[in-house]
């Protein structure tokens, strides 16, 4: 019998760490050794993703609670075919093992189509295509990546708009990408704007000798 939702995980080296790709096999979804960077599978759509995204039954108040029993933060990501910010985020963003292992270790992202056909339940019960969830939900462009709370009982009754705590409008360079999943990761957004939690992170860095690369 099938489970509810089926994950893609990929297997990393226990020794990942910031630069150094793991153990991966197959022909996507792996890290190259020659060049450190995990490569995205492109799907029969156009779109790229990553193995170990979310891959459900499409009822978001579900996805967030199977994801909080593993101690994950919720997150819906929002892509189009033929989207080149899209393409930079999986290319680039994802490609960095050490980015890559931290969102797959902490979030449980599904990725949506802003065009697409299936029918998905809002955290309100309504079941919509991903089109029109996206209207719904005021998505404009791609990607925008949407953050949510820790529990059911925080989303409940509400849309998904009116669930969200923080929203990636956009391609984010690598720095400011991970930088907003950590800040969602340690509920930074409770204390502090963004900015002010990057500007800290940089400060932190730079009193250590770590150059801050924007890129």
């Amino acid at each position: 019998m099938m489970d509810r939702r089926q994950f893609g995980i990929t297997a990393l080296a226990a020794g990942l760490g910031a630069g150094i790709a793991g153990g991966l096999t197959g022909a996507a979804g792996r890290a190259d050794a020659a060049t450190d960077r995990i490569e995205p599978i492109l799907g029969e759509d156009g779109i790229y993703r990553q193995s170990w995204f979310v891959n459900s039954f499409l009822d978001l108040k579900e996805d967030l609670a199977e994801g909080a029993e593993e101690g994950k933060r919720f997150v819906v990501i929002w892509e189009q075919r033929g989207c080149p910010y899209c393409r930079e985020t999986h290319m680039v963003n994802f490609a960095r093992p050490e980015i890559n292992r931290y969102i797959r270790e902490n979030f449980a992202v599904l990725q949506l189509d802003l065009w697409g056909s299936r029918e998905v339940t809002d955290f309100d019960g309504e079941t919509l295509e991903e089109r029109a969830l996206a209207r719904k939900w005021r998505i404009v462009f791609t990607p925008t990546i949407m953050f949510f709370a820790d529990g059911v009982a925080k989303v409940e009754g509400k849309t998904g708009a009116e669930a969200e705590i923080v929203r990636m409008p956009g391609y984010f360079r690598p720095f400011h990408f991970i930088s907003m999943f950590e800040y969602v990761k340690e509920s930074a957004y409770e204390r502090q704007h963004f900015q002010k939690f990057l500007q800290a992170k940089g400060d932190r860095m730079r009193a250590q000798g770590v150059e801050v690369n924007l890129w």
